[in-house]
């Protein structure tokens, strides 16, 4: 049997995994420690390649994951089982709530060149350019680590939300990352500027 990647209980493992493990999974190394720490804690096996495919790190993405796998990376955070973990975060998580976006925008409500400017805490500020297909490039950034000519891609902006960028580059690097700011305290400031 197996499970979509797509699922918001998947993303909730791979943070709890982490969590457990001390660290974000962004490296080759990272996921080779990780397998070690697997086999002597639970004295199982799981192949890095596994595991990097799990966090979007390989080149080779996958849609599904065996239930096997589910079982043994949720025994590492600490919980007897996938269903074991699933049930217990229904169970302990309130209920996220659903309404009408407001203080955002959506990409599909730009037109091509518009500029917005995103802020976050403590400090930090981006001006980006959209070019089309919900992709921007940076033009200008202050005390962040985004960088002019850095590009992305994100469908929406919400204010008290973190910025997700998918499909980050830098440029002169051929691959692709994901990029996570304002994570504890989301966007601050969204504007659309021209």
């Amino acid at each position: 049997m197996s499970v979509k990647t797509n699922i918001p209980q998947i993303y909730a493992l791979k943070a709890a995994v982490e969590k457990s493990f001390g660290m974000p999974l962004r490296t080759h190394d990272g996921f080779l420690a990780l397998v070690g720490k697997i086999e002597n804690t639970l004295h199982e096996h799981i192949s890095e390649s596994t595991l990097e495919r799990t966090w979007g790190y390989s080149t080779r993405q996958t849609d599904a994951l065996s239930l096997r796998t589910l079982d043994v990376l949720s025994k590492y955070a600490g919980y007897a089982s996938w269903d074991n973990f699933c049930q217990r975060l229904k169970d302990e998580s309130p209920v996220e709530s659903e309404e009408l976006m407001r203080d955002g925008i959506l990409t599909a409500d730009l037109e091509k060149g518009s500029v917005i400017r995103l802020g976050w805490l403590p400090d930090r500020v981006i001006e980006a350019v959209y070019l089309g297909e919900t992709r921007f490039i940076i033009r200008s950034s202050l005390n962040s680590s985004l960088k002019p000519s850095d590009s992305f891609k994100c469908l929406q902006f919400q204010k008290g939300s973190p910025l997700f960028l998918d499909c980050f580059r830098r440029e002169g690097d051929e691959k692709e990352h994901r990029y996570v700011a304002g994570e504890r305290n989301g966007l601050t400031v969204i504007e659309i500027l021209s």
